[in-house]
């Protein structure tokens, strides 16, 4: 019984890299899952204006990148119950053939013991020895001959039931495989239906780029002035800060030792707009310039400190507010807020909520935060600061 438990642990710790590994992916596909939740929340929203067209679009756009992110991970998920389901069926294979040869050289035992003496009459036999020291070794040779019997059918039994639990796995990674296939398939006939509305939106925002030209011109003039006026308080402030305190080499210390890992400025939402010159993501003609990156997010959200630090800055621009946070030498930079919680001079922790971000009206109700990071008077790529 001992051994039988000894073997089921076993057998159940089999394969313990892939099986993590398996764990791993769901988890992932969860999250991902998540994600087009959230995204999907928000392509509602847009959907009460009709005019959404370009920003449901790029809901779109994020929402099938992420659906082809979660159809690779349960392919890579699809593999590896494959390539485990490959290792299971070899091993049922090997124990098998095992369990045959055992059986086999068991019943050649029980042939040739059926004709010998020593099976018709144990005790003939051990009294036509014809000394002592003979009977002693018949008797050492009967006690020997007893144990292997049992320790042949010990093994046919042990073989047998762990053979019963390799089948057991290999039809649970059977039935994983299945779900994982059907879930493929469901994500992929979305990603399909995705697709096909992503190239009629393309359709439709081709007859619109003239006025989107006009649009993004005069948009970017607000911006430009935003930029400006961030840059001028920057470059004053650096101006002014000669050196930096303990406290403020510390918090720059950890700013910059937690690059790549710092918290995102809103706890939902996506990327909707890269930092750096690109052309626009639908019009070919139109050309994109960021010193920031945008973030989308649901309405009524926050932005938040992406570390501790201190308010140096708040000003009202068009009706909003821009907030400069500082962490040593460097400067984090959120706008447009439509309302703030904070004030010059206040310390801040990092996820502490700074103000409400400003919801657009006139532009399908998106509510965008634009966020910046600068060292000193350069300004950085916020991307690469952010977790990812």
């Amino acid at each position: 019984m001992r051994l039988r438990i000894i073997l089921y642990i076993l057998c159940l710790l089999a394969s313990p890299i892939a099986a993590q590994n398996v764990k791993e992916l769901q988890k992932q596909q969860r999250e991902l899952q998540q994600q087009l939740e959230e995204t999907s929340k928000m392509l509602k929203q847009t959907k009460q204006n009709e005019t959404a067209t370009e920003n449901k679009l790029n809901l779109l756009n994020n929402d099938i990148q992420t659906r082809k992110k979660l159809i690779r991970n349960i392919q890579s998920e699809i593999n590896a119950l494959n390539g485990e389901m490959g290792t299971l069926q070899k091993k049922r294979s090997s124990l098998q053939k095992e369990l045959e040869a055992c059986k086999e050289d068991y019943a050649r035992l029980i042939r040739e013991t059926h004709y010998a003496d020593m099976q018709q009459s144990p005790l003939l036999f051990l009294l036509s020895a014809e000394n002592f020291q003979q009977l002693v070794r018949r008797i050492q040779y009967m006690q020997q001959f007893a144990a292997y019997r049992k320790e042949q059918v010990e093994r046919i039994e042990s073989l047998q039931t762990e053979i019963d639990i390799q089948n057991n796995l290999l039809a649970q990674r059977r039935s994983d495989r299945s779900t994982a296939l059907q879930s493929q398939k469901r994500e992929q006939d979305k990603l399909s239906r995705d697709e096909r509305k992503q190239k009629d939106m393309l359709k439709s925002l081709k007859t619109k780029e003239k006025n989107l030209l006009a649009k993004q011109k005069e948009q970017q003039k607000k911006v430009d002035a935003l930029n400006k006026q961030i840059e001028e308080m920057i470059a004053k402030q650096v101006r002014t800060t000669t050196t930096l305190t303990k406290e403020q080499q510390l918090i720059a210390g950890g700013f910059e030792a937690n690059q790549g890992r710092l918290p995102w400025p809103v706890e939902k939402g996506y990327i909707s707009g890269h930092f750096g010159k690109h052309q626009h993501p639908i019009h070919e003609h139109v050309t994109i310039d960021n010193k920031g990156i945008y973030l989308q997010t649901v309405n009524g959200a926050n932005a938040r400190a992406i570390y501790e630090g201190e308010v140096t800055w708040c000003a009202q621009m068009n009706g909003n507010y821009a907030v400069i946070v500082q962490h040593g030498n460097y400067r984090s930079v959120y706008s447009p807020l439509k309302k703030i919680y904070v004030k010059q001079g206040d310390k801040l922790t990092a996820k502490q909520a700074i103000g409400e971000i400003y919801t657009n009206t006139n532009e399908d109700n998106k509510t965008e935060l634009y966020f910046q990071i600068y060292k000193d008077r350069s300004i950085l790529n916020p991307s690469l600061w952010l977790a990812q």
